[in-house]
């Protein structure tokens, strides 16, 4: 990726200030998953990993839906839209300016972390019918979290965990 289009993407990524409109999610996760796909064609290597970094733009696409749902919960809402928030932030714990895709795993263990918390009050089916991943979205959420030590580190995994308490 040239140094310009790195810039362009830093400098939408920091424009916070107002709510997500559809074309925007829709645009970062377009430019997400290209940026994976493009990235992981380079690194045969990463098997495992890469079966995760795929997830990333679909959980994010998860969280606007949710976020824009009348049907979700205020308090949700909250978490939701901070998890959305995390993943324009440019500074966070594993930061994608300098490690590339790789760096938005920690995006998503704390979206999915996000996730499994309102599933306490947010009815299961609701999440489906946003869900556009393969897979059912709760063995998804499962097997993040079962893999969030290895992902990030259990030291992140806590620090993420502890953003959101």
């Amino acid at each position: 990726m040239s140094e310009l289009n790195e810039m362009d993407e830093m400098d939408e990524m920091t424009e916070v200030a107002g709510p997500v409109s559809s074309d925007r999610a829709q645009r970062f996760y377009d430019r997400i998953r290209e940026r994976i796909r493009t990235y992981l064609g380079k690194k045969a290597h990463l098997d495992k990993t890469a079966e995760y970094l795929l997830l990333v733009p679909d959980v994010f696409m998860l969280l606007w839906r949710l976020v824009s749902d009348g049907r979700v919960s205020a308090k949700n809402k909250v978490f939701l839209g901070s998890g959305i928030a995390y993943y324009f932030f440019p500074l966070d714990i594993m930061p994608e300016a300098f490690l590339g895709p790789v760096g938005y795993l920690d995006d998503l263990v704390f979206a999915v972390y996000l996730l499994n918390k309102i599933l306490a009050d947010t009815d299961v089916e609701l999440l489906r019918e946003h869900w556009s991943g393969s897979e059912d979205v709760l063995k998804t959420i499962r097997n993040v979290l079962n893999a969030a030590d290895s992902l990030v580190g259990k030291d992140l995994f806590g620090r993420l965990k502890n953003i959101v308490k």
